[in-house]
């Protein structure tokens, strides 16, 4: 498939202001502009000088996990029943065919970041995957992507209902720790059998210990949840003590302390923007976060927390964040690039680099324009909505 005459965003490099982009199988295969276009291919679409973007990314989302229209039947993403739960992975309870899929997709947004809820000090397994499919298995980009911790009311509102630990902050944080003492103590002991197995015997073996163990090797970060200042300093401490990486899920209040997350280099999934201030942790929530962040040099992103709120207004949640101090290309990098560092999938998604996945989204004027929709839709190198 080759696309001609549209201006590319690429979000890494230039905007090309008249370019080309031809895609083989799944794979952007070559851009450039249209000066050195020297590629036949049978089947062209010409975009006429529409804007063309890499797919959409929102990367704090329980998509799939609670399903649309349903009630307990179709909540996936917490389990109350014990606050630790590590060993618990996104992928074997995320619906597919849930139809948040079939809306994310026609907003352009062609990958989500999905995961458990913050019922728990520790949910579970995160994972990336792409909007088109029928089977998690074969969208998936990564997983596990990142461990899912939760900090501030949610556990204490769960736990406090059942008159059982976490009731306070302190509570949760030391489960937090505790369980992740278990697991260094754990990998080392196995490490230890491995390199003497003549004087040590493996452990038995713990699936969440096991679970925390690519975490604690900093093969993959923890997402934590934390809205609070106080619980953003907490997640900063703990990261630090057991010296794991960590990206920051919400981060509500963070322009009031911007200079020390500034100074921490810290990544912040932040959103949802047009929710309610639904409860106390909520009260300083602004739409002003994003600009204040980017004018501060702190790498984030823009996120829905769908199903909190629907996941085809990511687009319109960057838009109000420009309307609130955001520059309009920082608003596109923070759901296309940003969000693509940051969840380290950005060697395949994020971008319109060649090598990189073929999602392409297409738009005649800008997509945070409210009143515009995409023209076109490219996942995996086919095309799944078509308006040109």
């Amino acid at each position: 498939m080759l696309l001609i005459n549209a201006k590319i965003y690429t979000m890494e490099e230039e905007i090309i202001e008249n370019g080309f982009v031809y895609i083989k199988g799944e794979k952007i295969e070559k851009i450039g502009k249209m000066d050195n276009l020297k590629i036949n291919d049978d089947n062209i679409i010409n975009l006429d000088g529409k804007n063309l973007y890499p797919g959409f990314i929102d990367a704090h989302t329980h998509m799939g996990l609670f399903e649309n229209g349903l009630g307990f039947e179709g909540e996936d993403g917490n389990e109350y029943t014990d606050p630790s739960t590590p060993q618990l992975k996104a992928i074997d309870a995320v619906n597919p065919m849930d139809k948040s899929f079939e809306e994310a997709l026609l907003a352009g947004i062609t990958t989500v970041v999905t995961g458990p809820g913050s019922a728990n000090p520790i949910g579970g397994q995160i994972l990336a995957m792409k909007t088109f499919g029928i089977c998690a298995d074969k969208m998936v980009i990564k997983n596990p992507l990142a461990i899912k911790f939760a900090l501030g009311e949610n556990p204490k509102v769960i736990y406090n209902s059942k008159k059982q630990t976490p009731m306070t902050r302190m509570a949760t944080a030391a489960i937090i720790r505790e369980q992740l003492d278990k697991a260094k103590k754990y990998m080392a002991d196995k490490d230890k059998a491995r390199t003497y197995p003549k004087n040590f015997d493996y452990p038995e073996y713990d699936a969440k210990c096991e679970s925390l163990i690519p975490l604690l090797k900093r093969e993959i970060p923890a997402h934590i949840h934390a809205h609070r200042a106080d619980d953003i300093f907490t997640a900063i401490r703990i990261s630090k003590e057991f010296n794991i990486d960590y990206v920051l899920v919400h981060g509500t209040e963070g322009y009031i302390i911007v200079e020390e997350l500034e100074s921490e280099k810290i990544c912040i999934l932040s959103g949802p923007i047009l929710s309610d201030r639904s409860k106390p942790e909520l009260a300083n929530l602004s739409a002003k976060t994003p600009g204040i962040l980017a004018r501060h040099g702190i790498s984030f992103a823009i996120t829905t927390d769908h199903p909190e709120i629907p996941i085809q207004y990511l687009l319109l949640s960057a838009a109000v964040a420009v309307r609130e101090g955001l520059s309009e290309y920082e608003a596109l990098k923070a759901v296309t690039i940003n969000p693509a560092r940051i969840c380290n999938i950005d060697g395949r998604v994020g971008s319109i680099k060649e090598g990189k996945d073929a999602d392409l989204v297409a738009f005649d004027g800008s997509p945070l324009d409210v009143m515009k929709k995409p023209c076109l839709v490219i996942c995996n190198g086919e095309i799944k909505n078509n308006y040109i």
